[in-house]
């Protein structure tokens, strides 16, 4: 099998944490590691950019060493069969299908991947071809132009997405979720609906970044604005949780945190705490993986279909209802851009299809306020 290291601090130029990618005889694969380098220097990528490219390729060069095939001897035909496996397995993170997108990413950047390869003169033409059709979701529009030439056309190999509108949690739905979540999981639920983080900033957030509960005043701070660092694309943006959220989680970093330190390092002399709030029962950082796992696992024991990012959805229809009810008083705020922000979207596009889910769920998003913003989050009960 095919596995990835990550790369150790003090070895420039390669950053800490670059994805090396390694075949079963312990060799590095040197064209996937040529790429990432490249993609790294040139295209100024993050580095949870070039993390999420070298984990798409680990899956793509191990799924070859499973066949004993050589990455520069394929075909359409075995990209396709790849892509298959994926439409007919499931995720073991979530144990749910791959989604559909989930899919094209990893077959556009197989593809991206071998079209770098072709410029690069390591392959003599690409192995799959394009169809004059425009992609269905807007986002993918000109996917792989840089490869073909041309703008408009796609790979034959992405399948088709169906538009589907998010849709916020119902009050009902929050309360079960919340209560079939342990701790820290149920707080880390609370942050991603109060504050629309994304899993990676919800795994980065740092003790140090909570301010002191006592030092505010809930009349003067009934939101409290907390700086991010650890963000997509690597823009600092600041969230804006309520202050009985942040109450509840110096609660949490005095005693439920500070007790498992304490067992650590009283098991462990050696153990020294990490700065992430939240942390895993052995004492390490929780990861993005080991996040969605537990909140697939409170969805399906709540009886409801959804995912972390339905928590991002909802704030961010609630946000969008609570901004349009400012914009009415002060004409000077414009929801949509403040909420662009908000979610640290990259362009107003992605942030404008929130417009229509609130049409859609009037009802539900105004018992979403009052719950979130209105009064401190139930006990699930």
């Amino acid at each position: 099998m095919a596995f990835i290291i990550r790369a150790a601090p003090n070895y420039s130029p390669i950053p800490p944490n670059f994805p090396l990618l390694h075949s079963n005889r312990l060799k590095i694969i040197e064209p996937a590691f040529r790429y990432l380098i490249e993609q790294m220097e040139l295209r100024a990528h993050s580095a949870e950019t070039i993390r999420t490219y070298g984990e798409h390729l680990y899956e793509w060069f191990d799924a070859l060493e499973q066949s004993d095939l050589s990455w520069d001897q394929v075909n359409e035909g075995t990209i396709l069969a790849y892509r298959n496996r994926m439409l007919e397995a499931v995720s073991p993170h979530t144990g749910r299908p791959y989604a559909r997108s989930t899919i094209n990413d990893r077959i556009g950047t197989v593809c991206r991947f071998y079209a770098w390869a072709l410029r690069r003169q390591l392959i003599g033409e690409l192995p799959f071809t394009f169809r004059d059709a425009p992609p269905v979701r807007s986002g993918n529009r000109g996917f792989l132009a840089h490869a073909s030439g041309r703008p408009g056309p796609i790979n034959n190999l992405i399948v088709a997405e169906y538009e589907t509108l998010p849709r916020p949690l119902r009050v009902p739905d929050l309360h079960r979720l919340l209560a079939a979540l342990g701790m820290p999981y149920r707080l880390i639920a609370e942050w991603a609906v109060t504050t629309g983080m994304r899993r990676m900033e919800l795994c980065a957030l740092t003790v140090p970044q909570i301010p002191h509960s006592e030092q505010l005043h809930p009349d003067e701070n009934a939101m409290v604005g907390i700086q991010l660092t650890v963000t997509k694309g690597g823009k600092t943006r600041r969230i804006y949780p309520p202050l009985k959220l942040v109450d509840r989680t110096n609660w949490y970093i005095g005693e439920d945190r500070a007790a498992l330190i304490n067992r650590r390092s009283t098991k462990h002399p050696e153990y020294t705490p990490p700065q992430q709030m939240f942390l895993n029962r052995r004492g390490a950082p929780i990861t993005k993986a080991r996040l969605s796992a537990a909140l697939a696992d409170g969805f399906a024991a709540a009886g409801l279909d959804g995912s972390v990012h339905w928590l991002r959805h909802t704030f961010a229809m609630v946000m969008l209802v609570r901004l349009q009810a400012a914009a009415q008083h002060n004409p000077d705020i414009n929801p949509l851009k403040v909420l662009q922000v908000l979610l640290g979207h990259a362009s107003v596009e992605t942030t404008a299809i929130y417009l229509r889910c609130v049409d859609l769920h009037e009802s539900d998003v105004a018992e979403a306020i009052d719950y979130l913003y209105g009064q401190e989050i139930g006990d699930g009960h």
